[in-house]
């Protein structure tokens, strides 16, 4: 008798709603994140909106990085899920370290300038923050926790621009830094499926909910 294939695992990133550091164009680490803007909010209840009518997500388990903006987005998508939010902050954005955590981004570049070691994996990107390999290590290694966790199942994650692009990087075998640029949407859906022992990149930047919505919050 042939044993029937395990069913797919399916890990669906979800990037947080546009948060008030981007507004306000600051550095937000988890140390000085403030949440959500207004549209951000918008953003995150539309998606709850489209996964509650479609029923597409019949998640297992739904988790948040440690930031306030991602956490915030997974809350509001949660009644279409029904499930209660986990927080791992092995999901968290790059971090850029108490020196330049809550910094705005003119000071950044006043006192650092721009293009600091953006290219090297190993160096510092941030004057004593994290490095991209640092960053990209720990989100590989919550990565493969949680799917071990939750094999079989569709798991949810709210997270960050970085880790979208630091896991597409990872499960398709393609170098740290360079060769490419990603620009995830906020509130977008990022999937990819797991067959044995292969991932499949199921869609990128699966934003059909926001249409209508400005792209951003107007600059002042």
């Amino acid at each position: 008798m042939v044993s029937a294939d395990p069913p797919p695992t399916r890990l669906v990133l979800i990037r947080h709603g546009e948060s008030k550091v981007t507004v306000e164009r600051v550095i937000g680490g988890f140390r000085t994140c403030t949440g959500l803007s207004d549209l951000g909010r918008q953003q995150a209840e539309r998606l709850r909106d489209r996964l509650a009518d479609t029923g597409e997500l019949a998640a297992g388990a739904l988790y948040s990085s440690n930031f306030l903006r991602a956490r915030e987005t997974a809350e509001i998508i949660a009644p279409a899920l029904g499930l209660p939010v986990l927080e791992e902050a092995g999901f968290g954005e790059h971090d850029p370290g108490p020196d330049c955590d809550g910094m705005t981004f003119d000071a950044f570049v006043e006192r650092y300038s721009t293009g600091h070691h953006w290219e090297d994996p190993f160096a510092e990107s941030f004057p004593g923050g994290e490095t991209i390999a640092a960053f990209h290590h720990r989100v590989g290694v919550a990565a493969y926790e949680i799917v071990q966790r939750h094999a079989g199942q569709t798991i949810v994650v709210c997270c960050h621009g970085g880790v979208v692009n630091a896991l597409i990087r990872q499960f398709l075998r393609l170098p740290p830094t360079g060769g490419f640029e990603l620009q995830t949407t906020n509130c977008s859906i990022t999937e990819f499926v797991r067959r044995e022992k292969q991932w499949r990149f199921e869609r990128y930047n699966d934003a059909a909910h926001l249409a209508g919505l400005p792209l951003e919050t107007a600059r002042r």
